[in-house]
């Protein structure tokens, strides 16, 4: 068979084109800002806020959530990954943590450090909408919190190996009413348990004799949202408690249920909160979410 021979200056012309078609594409930084929100006032560990209906005066002890899968989509509807920086401390794969607590005032089981963005890179273009999950994706949910990379390293965001991660904690309690009346309503508890939390996460999920962890959850609970009218460079998105709570009883709890809202499928304390997440519960179908918006930014963010 004869041998193939090229003449040198295809060659040379070769060499210069492959690492042209190789190259990759222009990309630029994205920085996705969130703010937690109570209404129009700014969360803060050392403020008490009227919330829930009827409203009652509560303290807020925890406000954190993952999201995962972030993504912007352009104005041809076409959804683009947001490549997180690996800075190993809040970002993780495609799981971002965001912390609005700095463990002052009722805020004593938390962290003195926040985290209020989400930093990346996307290939070069314009974008007007914003897509993102609130939770961690199955493949990440069922780790070894005391072996896992920061952010999901954190026990206060952990239930179990079965159960998996917390996607979002929030606490509440109300700072007027007394031990012995919430006793009266909320049987049983233990004292750091008194009052209403919020723990959104996955329930339903059976062990596979065949894997180490679960593969499948009945409620997996993860709710994705698409915000459009967004532009990272003007806005932010808002994560307002006020809206999530806004028809639930937050004094209250159904009998035989852990207190507040832990994502128990048969627990109506949380009718309204899945609700607002976007979430389907207890027959009801999914409707579209309320916790998150998008504000412009100011000077001061």
């Amino acid at each position: 068979m004869p041998s193939l021979k090229f003449p040198v200056q295809s060659l040379i012309a070769l060499t210069f084109l492959v690492p042209s078609l190789v190259q990759a594409s222009p990309t630029q930084p994205v920085t996705i800002q969130f703010r937690a929100q109570v209404g129009n006032q700014m969360f803060s560990c050392n403020s008490n806020y009227r919330l829930g209906q009827p409203a009652t005066e509560q303290t807020l002890s925890d406000f954190r959530f993952y999201v995962s899968d972030v993504a912007l989509i352009d104005s041809n509807g076409k959804t683009v990954p947001v490549t997180l920086e690996q800075d190993g401390k809040w970002q993780y794969q495609t799981v971002a943590l965001l912390d609005f607590e700095n463990k002052t005032g009722a805020c004593t089981n938390g962290t003195v450090e926040m985290r209020d963005r989400i930093v990346g890179t996307v290939p070069q273009g314009k974008y007007t909408m914003l897509k993102f999950t609130l939770g961690i994706p199955l493949a990440l949910n069922h780790e070894d919190s005391t072996l896992a990379p920061s952010p999901l390293n954190l026990t206060g965001l952990w239930w179990s190996w079965l159960f998996g991660y917390k996607f979002a904690r929030i606490d509440l309690q109300n700072p007027t009413l007394a031990q012995s009346e919430l006793k009266e309503t909320k049987p049983n508890l233990e004292e750091e348990s008194i009052g209403f939390p919020i723990h959104l996460g996955s329930t339903g999920c059976l062990e596979d004799p065949t894997s180490e962890k679960p593969t499948s959850c009945s409620y997996s609970n993860r709710t994705t949202v698409v915000l459009t009218g967004f532009d990272p460079m003007k806005h932010l998105v808002v994560a307002d408690l006020e809206k999530l709570v806004v028809t639930s009883d937050l004094n209250q709890n159904q009998p035989k249920t852990a207190p507040g809202c832990m994502s128990e499928p048969n627990d109506k304390d949380c009718m309204g909160i899945m609700k607002n997440l976007g979430l389907p519960f207890l027959n009801q179908p999914a409707t579209p979410q309320t916790f998150f918006r998008i504000e412009q930014q100011n000077e001061t963010d």
